[in-house]
C-alpha cells in the first residue's frame, strides 16, 4: 500500500512537471500577441498608404487573412496529431495546401506588382510576422486553455 502511494505521488509529480513546461510564460504570451499585431498593422498600414488600385489592396488584404486562418489550422491539425486527437488526413492536408497556396499568392503578387523592392520586402515580412505569430498566438491560447480547464 505504501508502495503504490508513492508511486501515485510519483506520477502526479511528472504529470505536474509535464503541464509545467507546456504553460508559456506571460512575456512569451505577450511578445506573440505583439508580434502579431506589429505584423497585421504594419501590414494593413502598408496597404492604407499604398498607392495601390483598390482591387489590389483588396488582393493583398485578402492573402494576409487567409494566410492567417491557414497556419492557425496547421497549427491546430499538428497540435491536434501530437495529442492523439483524431484529425483527417484530408483536412490535414488541405490546411498546409492553403498555407503554402496563400504564401505562394503573395509571392506571385508581389513578383508581379509595380512595387519598390523595399516595398516588397515590406510587405514579405510583415506577412511571415503576422504567420508566425498567429502560430504562436494559437499555441499559447490553446496551452493556457487546457491549463485552465486541468486546474
Amino acid at each position: 500500500m505504501m508502495n503504490e502511494n508513492l508511486e501515485y505521488t510519483e506520477n502526479e509529480k511528472q504529470r505536474e512537471v509535464k503541464h509545467e513546461a507546456f504553460k508559456p510564460t506571460p512575456a512569451f504570451v505577450g511578445a506573440a500577441w505583439a508580434a502579431l499585431g506589429i505584423g497585421l498593422i504594419s501590414y494593413c498600414i502598408g496597404l492604407w498608404n499604398s498607392g495601390m488600385e483598390l482591387n489590389e489592396k483588396g488582393y493583398y488584404f485578402t492573402v494576409i487573412l487567409f494566410g492567417l486562418f491557414s497556419a492557425i489550422s496547421v497549427q491546430k491539425c499538428v497540435r491536434d496529431r501530437a495529442e492523439g486527437i483524431e484529425v483527417t488526413d484530408i483536412y490535414y492536408g488541405i490546411s498546409w495546401f492553403t498555407t503554402i497556396a496563400s504564401i505562394v499568392l503573395l509571392v506571385v503578387g508581389l513578383r508581379n506588382a509595380e512595387l519598390l523592392l523595399s516595398e516588397k520586402g515590406f510587405y514579405g515580412m510583415a506577412f511571415s510576422l503576422a504567420m508566425f505569430a498567429a502560430t504562436a498566438v494559437q499555441k499559447n491560447t490553446r496551452d493556457l486553455k487546457a491549463l485552465n480547464k486541468e486546474g
